[in-house]
């Protein structure tokens, strides 16, 4: 049976820390209120482990989305709690264990204290809170229901969290394979063609155009492989500064969404994200005007991005959200009718939410599809630049082997 870490505040007001079995998450919480406790984090000691992990990764610089995730429930649980929200930020300072955690708390209970609400408060600290976080809590406290958004937020970064984790996974093995696959090459051409070239000098003969071809490649390889190395690096330079730009950006995105087969998974992705934040923001009492606003900037394509500004002026005439969707052209025709279906209902922000489950169960459809078509092209391409280069040096034996003879 798993083990959680727990942090919970007796009925005296003490807090109170420890381990305990339970079957789930939610099982722990309910054994702690059986015992008289209220609880503020209930934590399975893996999945703490591992985000220790990523902590010591993360260099301390910086709140993580997992730290987030979990100081957002916690906050959820002591508002629902009956907790007022300054003596609930006090107690999560007082047992969180992380400095960066506890260095953030201190500013937002610094704020509240100073007459700033908690929309303000999150809002004054940069880039570690998004837009939609903001906007979600200051509408939460405008109606009444901090504590409902906040649960919602929760949901909504651990989804994406699981979406992140479930892509970088998938992304391992192929990262793996071309890694070993280009040092095969380069091993082949810096360690084993320079030992067959040697005696290829002495015999003198006129090699096979192949062969000549490998051997030039080795030769490069052994004296100008720095010329790599520089590459690689003003590569890693000049793309970042490119991609900032907005009209390389622009142009980039719209390739991406041009190409065969990566536009198709790109255009999905961003629609479940669209779908999704649009309907938290929804049902959370932001207009949707404000949301779609919002919803522009979590896109990371900026083409699908501009044609929101377009649905924006389209609802400004009086359109309904789905027609300038679909005259548009860039999201997918389903999504469109889902969201007009939803609109004819009165029930949109579920709709959304279907939306985006349907497209996130589609990208990871797609993406198991590429990754199973993409190790065995790796592994194809891989033999045949492998015989190739084994091909040509047997070619220049038999060449010499005739001259021989």
């Amino acid at each position: 049976m798993p083990v959680f870490r727990y942090k919970a505040i007796d009925p005296g007001g003490l807090v109170q820390e420890g381990e305990l079995e339970a079957a789930s998450e939610e099982a722990a919480i309910a054994h702690l209120k059986q015992g008289g406790q209220l609880p503020v984090s209930a934590q399975e000691v893996v999945a703490r482990k591992r985000a220790n992990g990523r902590r010591l990764f993360s260099g301390g610089r910086s709140i993580s989305r997992a730290q987030l995730t979990v100081i957002t429930r916690e906050l959820a649980r002591l508002i629902g709690a009956g907790v007022p929200l300054e003596k609930s930020l006090t107690i999560l300072i007082s047992v969180s264990d992380v400095e960066v955690e506890r260095k953030l708390l201190i500013r937002l209970v610094e704020e509240i204290r100073g007459g700033a609400s908690f929309a303000d408060a999150i809002e004054a600290q940069g880039n570690v809170f998004s837009r939609l976080y903001v906007s979600m809590v200051r509408a939460g406290e405008a109606g009444g229901a901090l504590q409902i958004v906040l649960d919602r937020l929760a949901d909504y970064l651990e989804r994406s969290g699981e979406f992140r984790a479930e892509v970088s996974a998938a992304m391992i093995y192929p990262a793996i394979l071309l890694t070993v696959s280009l040092l095969s090459l380069v091993l082949l051409l810096t360690f084993v063609v320079p030992q067959f070239q040697r005696m290829f000098d002495d015999a003198g003969a006129t090699l096979p155009l192949p062969t000549q071809i490998v051997i030039g490649l080795a030769d490069w390889m052994q004296n100008y492989w720095w010329t790599l190395l520089v590459g690689l690096l003003i590569l890693l330079l000049t793309v970042p500064r490119l991609m900032s730009r907005p009209g390389v950006r622009l142009w980039w995105d719209g390739v991406l969404l041009s190409t065969a087969g990566i536009g198709t998974l790109v255009r999905k992705i961003e629609v479940a994200r669209f779908s999704r934040t649009l309907s938290t923001l929804l049902s959370n009492g932001v207009v949707l005007l404000t949301a779609l606003s919002i919803v522009k900037e979590t896109l990371s394509n900026q083409v699908l991005g501009n044609s929101i500004k377009t649905v924006s002026e389209g609802l400004k005439v009086g359109k309904t959200l789905s027609s300038p969707m679909l005259e548009a052209g860039l999201f997918p025709k389903l999504a469109c009718h889902m969201v007009r279906v939803g609109e004819e209902t009165g029930r949109l922000d579920e709709m959304l939410m279907d939306v985006a489950d349907i497209y996130d169960k589609e990208v990871q459809q797609s993406l198991k599809k590429m990754l199973g078509l993409l190790e065995p092209l790796m592994i194809l391409t891989l033999g045949i630049l492998i015989a190739g280069i084994i091909f040509s040096i047997l070619l220049a034996l038999l060449s010499i082997n005739d001259l021989a003879f």
